[in-house]
């Protein structure tokens, strides 16, 4: 074998799937636990029972065979609940990313350009931002009958300044380019501008902060379930778990070890994702690794 075979034969693979696992852990186990939940939540009329249904004869019963981690006080099972309570926290994780995500962008991007709607926007969004997320969210559900779609809005509208001002840090950062600068001198439309030059710039820090903002919304709908402001009482939903087992804690603390647990590992493995995702997309830290 000559020189030149054996560098070519020490080269690693950098096309396999083992070597995409090898390089973002994070990444992978986080997108792991993430659909391990989502595809519980979606085949949970298969492996689950009736969440809403109560035997006061089989109230806070221990794991067992038959209600894998027991029944609540009412004697509803707690899989079940924990179960579909995924489904309430999925859902509102990914739509108020995605919200956040679309109307933070579209100001953000005009923000950066235009000087007369950054210093409009900018300042109604530091006026949001100074108040508490939870409180805000509280104040907005308030205002209307608790639903899951509220909640959303209400989660929703605190996140998005943030959105703002990233899109538009990124934004005023790139303009300054030389070849944004040509394609202005070049008499070149805005939409095209912001389409081509400098919405690619601005997609892999979005996609990271859309993974934190994922996170703080299923935590925030936690807070709000909890506190009795959020979905109904009567929706099985991890924040109403925890709220109502409490009380039991003491007797029966199985009633709040499923929804307790079951919310750190799906915010946690969120979190890894936005870390994966930060090490992959971001060039400085993939020429370092």
């Amino acid at each position: 074998m000559t020189v030149a075979a054996a560098q070519i034969a020490r080269v690693p693979n950098r096309s396999g799937i083992w070597y995409f696992v090898r390089r973002n852990p994070t990444l992978v186990g986080g997108l792991f636990v993430l659909a391990l939940v989502a595809l519980a939540a979606l085949m949970a009329p298969l492996i689950a029972g009736d969440p809403i249904l109560a035997k006061p004869v089989n109230r806070l019963r221990p794991p067992s065979q038959v209600n894998w981690l027991g029944t609540d006080q009412l004697g509803r099972d707690v899989w079940a609940r924990t179960v579909y309570g995924a489904r309430i926290s999925l859902v509102v994780g990914l739509s108020v990313a995605a919200i956040a995500m679309t109307i933070g962008l579209l100001i953000g991007l005009l923000a950066g350009f235009s000087r007369t709607v950054e210093s409009v926007v900018m300042r109604l969004m530091d006026g949001l931002m100074a108040i508490p997320a939870i409180l805000l969210a509280i104040a907005f559900v308030s205002l209307s009958k608790a639903s899951v779609s509220i909640v959303v809005a209400a989660i929703a509208l605190p996140e998005i300044p943030r959105v703002v001002r990233l899109v538009r840090s990124v934004v005023l950062s790139v303009r300054e380019q030389p070849f944004v600068e040509a394609a202005v001198a070049s008499g070149t439309r805005l939409p095209k501008i912001l389409r081509r030059h400098i919405l690619p710039a601005t997609m892999p820090p979005l996609i990271v902060q859309a993974t934190y903002v994922a996170a703080s919304a299923i935590l925030i709908e936690a807070a709000l379930s909890f506190l009795g402001a959020g979905t109904p009482p009567e929706v099985p939903t991890w924040g109403n778990m925890i709220a109502s087992s409490r009380v039991y804690l003491g007797l029966a603390p199985w009633t709040i070890f499923g929804p307790g647990v079951a919310l750190a590992l799906v915010v946690l493995a969120v979190n890894l994702v936005g870390d994966g995702l930060r090490d992959h997309l971001d060039p400085r830290i993939a020429r370092r690794m």
